[in-house]
């Protein structure tokens, strides 16, 4: 389907679109990891969690390569499913959308910020498996990317079940928090989703997308001022912003005034010092 209605020109190039590296590599490493971990566990039992899941125990043993191994490690082949299935799903619009080196970035960002969490968040005895971080940054950073698209599944009767990707968005964090609330038993998997979901988020509004924080729309609000105070000429400045402040001051008096109010009645003596000297202006 073409948006615009037209017929291709014959000098048109065709939109190809290019092999998903990045997501498929992604997605054999994790499975080849797993296969490793199960002949590890039924050989010699208890090593991955020992010498390969991150812990505070680990790290002070100065095993620093648990930041790597445990990146790639599942709690079981469900746990392997869902977060293939979810990282697929998703991170084929995900990297067609940012490209495959920041899709690669975006992954890795979720894993060190899932693994992060955990050593913050958990107690000293737990161990993590980590593989949750990068696709949690995945969907975090899915739902900020296309926020209105609404995604329809089928539930167990066969009913669709839609609900827009901001949502998606919503329930994996919630999950994340609640899962780190209730579950810090030794072994876990799910307290690296909660780092790959802020670090998904944050990476997402890092390139341009997703709706302005509280702090980009206050830093945006005070320029936009500082802009509209500048382009105001020293008699329109007084009238419109001083004038008042003066009328209240005469009311309530000085003390009335709020810390904006008298911010700006410093810049009032700026703005009369300009109308004094003209050529400090050009």
């Amino acid at each position: 389907m073409r948006l615009s209605g037209r017929k291709p020109s014959p000098t048109t190039k065709r939109w190809i679109q290019r092999p998903r590296v990045v997501l498929l590599g992604l997605i054999g490493a994790n499975i080849a990891v797993f296969v490793a971990q199960l002949f590890l566990d039924a050989y010699q039992p208890g090593f991955v969690r020992e010498y390969l899941a991150l812990s505070d125990r680990g790290l002070r043993s100065a095993y620093g390569w648990q930041f790597i191994t445990a990146a790639f490690l599942h709690d079981g082949p469900w746990h392997l499913l869902g977060n293939m299935f979810l990282l697929y799903l998703l991170g084929r619009d995900v990297e067609s959308i940012i490209g495959q080196r920041q899709f690669l970035f975006l992954y890795l960002t979720g894993t060190l910020a899932g693994e992060l969490g955990h050593l913050f968040l958990m107690p000293e005895n737990s161990a993590l498996l980590a593989a949750s971080g990068g696709p949690a940054a995945v969907v975090v950073a899915y739902a900020a990317i296309l926020p209105e698209l609404e995604l329809t599944s089928m539930s167990l009767f066969l009913l669709p079940i839609r609900l827009k990707a901001k949502h998606l968005g919503y329930a994996a964090f919630s999950l994340a928090v609640l899962g780190i609330i209730f579950d810090r038993t030794a072994a876990v998997a799910h307290s690296s989703f909660l780092g790959g979901c802020v670090a998904g988020w944050f990476y997402a509004h890092l390139l341009g997308f997703g709706r302005p924080s509280i702090l980009q729309r206050a830093l945006s609000q005070r320029r936009a001022e500082a802009e509209r105070y500048n382009a105001m000429t020293a008699e329109e400045f007084i009238a419109q912003e001083i004038d008042p402040l003066l009328e209240k001051i005469s009311r309530e008096g000085m003390g009335s005034l709020s810390r904006a109010e008298r911010r700006l009645l410093a810049k009032a003596r700026e703005k009369v010092s300009e109308r004094g000297n003209p050529d400090e202006r050009k």
